[in-house]
């Protein structure tokens, strides 16, 4: 889940923070999901006046 997000304007780099899960199956049975937004998710930062989409999985390859 989203914990945070912000943009560091001066770098032009976004953060964002993710809470860490139990690897969990993802839905192609081909890795194990450890952190996701669960889809596209709008965000507080904005990028030239708009609001800033954003959305990450983060997993590992299943052996």
């Amino acid at each position: 889940m989203l914990r945070e997000a912000k943009i560091d304007e001066a770098a032009k780099t976004p953060t964002l923070v993710l809470d860490l899960q139990e690897p969990t199956q993802s839905a192609s049975c081909r890795t194990l999901v450890v952190a996701t937004t669960h889809g596209n998710q709008p965000i507080d930062a904005k990028v030239n006046g708009e609001p800033l989409i954003v959305g990450v999985n983060a997993y590992i390859r299943k052996r």
